[in-house]
C-alpha cells in the first residue's frame, strides 16, 4: 500500500521562507516531488527529484526554491525561500513507480502580508 503524508504548509509573509516533506512509504520511488494547484488553476509541475538525484524545475521557482531527497528514510522536501503571493497554493506530493503516479492528500501554502 503506498501513502505520501506530507507536512509543513503554512502561512507565511512574502520573502520568507517554509519548508515542505513528504514520507513515502510502501515503495522505492523512480521520481519524487512536487506539484501544486492555485484556485481556479491546474496543477502545475513546481519541482521533481529522480532517485538518482537529478532536478527539475518550474521556471518560476528556480533559484527559490531547492528539492531535496533522502533514500534511506524515502522522504522528499521542499526548501522555499523568498516565497511570493502567487506561490499561494495547495502544493501536492508526487511519486512515480513506473508508469504509476500516486499522490499526496496536499498541504496549504499561503504567502500574504
Amino acid at each position: 500500500q503506498v501513502q505520501l503524508v506530507e507536512s509543513g504548509g503554512g502561512l507565511v509573509q512574502p520573502g520568507g521562507s517554509l519548508r515542505l516533506s513528504c514520507a513515502a512509504s510502501g515503495s522505492i520511488f523512480a521520481v519524487m516531488g512536487w506539484y501544486r494547484q492555485a484556485p481556479g488553476k491546474e496543477r502545475e509541475l513546481v519541482a521533481t527529484v529522480t532517485s538518482g538525484g537529478s532536478t527539475n524545475y518550474l521556471d518560476s521557482v528556480k533559484g527559490r526554491f531547492t528539492i531535496s531527497r533522502d533514500n534511506t528514510k524515502n522522504m522528499v522536501h521542499l526548501q522555499m525561500d523568498s516565497l511570493k503571493p502567487e506561490d499561494t497554493a495547495v502544493y501536492f506530493c508526487y511519486a512515480r513507480l513506473v508508469v504509476t503516479n500516486y499522490w499526496g492528500q496536499g498541504t496549504q501554502v499561503t504567502v500574504s502580508s
